[in-house]
């Protein structure tokens, strides 16, 4: 896996330095001590994982994240905090390392961050490969999974909600998620399935996707809690 560091602390980047040397699947690619430079070299070449200062000179690691739009890599924070409140933003972040970093705590969030890229991958291709057909008044259309929202059970019809539209298909949900994958999709609830890479945000016990509110059931909550990797 592709690595940077990011971080004005000499000592914090020669620790990571060391550390990124010891395990034979890391390979730095650079050091940095301004985020907007590590944005640049990341939009140059794939970078899976970037240990990133929480507060760096330049531009703060809001702002890079933004910045990096589609292209994001797994993000572990470091700190000299114990304890700092990570604000809500589009990032992939995997943990959050408090200086002086010890190997255990190093090698467990590679392992998280090893484990949340490999299930990232299984969706992307998923998306990239899977499509299903679906009935639309008198004409068989040719529907991309990337495209699909949600999926709503409403009496004997499955409501498959996209963007800017809705499709309604004569079948029960049970026989709709036997043809979704299950790397991509995840039931909440009895009457809904969920695109996971959709998900806005988790308010009081609902999913928002796309200003939608979803609800999780409690049979499901710890299943959709595991598979959104909350922290």
């Amino acid at each position: 896996m592709n690595c940077l560091i990011v971080d004005d602390s000499k000592k914090t980047a020669a620790d990571l330095k060391y550390m990124i040397s010891m395990d034979s699947s890391l390979i730095l690619l650079g050091e940095y001590n301004d985020a907007s430079l590590a944005c640049e070299e990341i939009l140059r070449q794939p970078v899976d994982i970037v240990f990133l200062d929480i507060e760096m000179p330049g531009m703060y690691w809001i702002g890079l994240s933004k910045n990096l739009d589609q292209n994001k890599p797994k993000i572990i924070f470091t700190t000299n905090a114990a304890a700092y409140k990570i604000e809500s933003c589009e990032m992939d972040i995997a943990d959050l390392l408090t200086t002086p970093i010890s190997p255990n705590s190093f090698r467990n969030v590679i392992e998280k961050a090893k484990e949340f890229l490999e299930n990232k991958k299984k969706v992307i291709n998923a998306l990239e490969d899977d499509f299903i057909f679906i009935r639309d008044a008198n004409v068989i259309k040719r529907l991309k999974v990337d495209e699909i929202l949600y999926l709503e059970a409403m009496g004997d019809q499955v409501k498959i909600h996209v963007i800017n539209r809705v499709y309604a298909v004569n079948s029960s949900l049970k026989s709709v998620e036997q043809k979704l994958s299950k790397q991509v999709f995840l039931r909440t609830h009895r009457s809904f399935i969920i695109n996971i890479s959709k998900i806005d945000t988790m308010e009081g016990g609902m999913l928002v996707i796309n200003r939608n509110k979803i609800p999780v059931s409690d049979a499901y909550r710890a299943l959709v809690n595991k598979r959104m990797h909350i922290l």
